[in-house]
């Protein structure tokens, strides 16, 4: 095939705070844990199911490390944008083990929040105040 695509768009919640690395030379990393789920009525018993899918995101971006770090925390829902990548591993037994992941690298890739932010006393003062001023 000429042209190939290798593009995952997830949106789902966080089923922990995220996880950040550094490496020896400086970089990091945030490693999160993604749950997407779906729900349904099943037609024979009218019983409502719902099935939660959990996905490993890698993040090296450092914009979107940082972001990470300072803003999102377990239960946080947001908009994953990355690459399906498959890397192998060795267990401390030496058995060798796969893993398949979203990976978002620098200039490819997109997180964003999709939670309403939290607002400051501060903020929501001058909120008050702007709202009371008649027009």
């Amino acid at each position: 095939m000429a042209g190939s695509i290798n593009k995952v768009i997830l949106v789902g919640n966080l089923g922990q705070d995220p996880e950040i690395r550094e490496f020896q030379n400086g970089g990091r990393v945030c490693n999160l844990s993604l749950a997407t789920s779906e729900s349904w009525k099943d037609k024979g018993t009218g019983e409502r199911k719902e099935k939660t899918e959990w996905h490993r995101i890698v993040i090296f971006n450092t914009g979107l490390v940082d972001l990470c770090e300072k803003f999102l925390k377990k239960a946080s829902k947001v908009y994953i944008e990355g690459k399906l990548e498959t890397r192998s591993f060795e267990t401390s037994a030496g058995e060798k083990k796969y893993t398949t992941e979203v990976v978002l690298r620098p200039f490819s890739g997109d997180l964003q929040m999709l939670d309403k932010r939290e607002q400051s006393n501060t903020e929501q003062q001058q909120d008050d105040f702007d709202d009371s001023i008649p027009f």
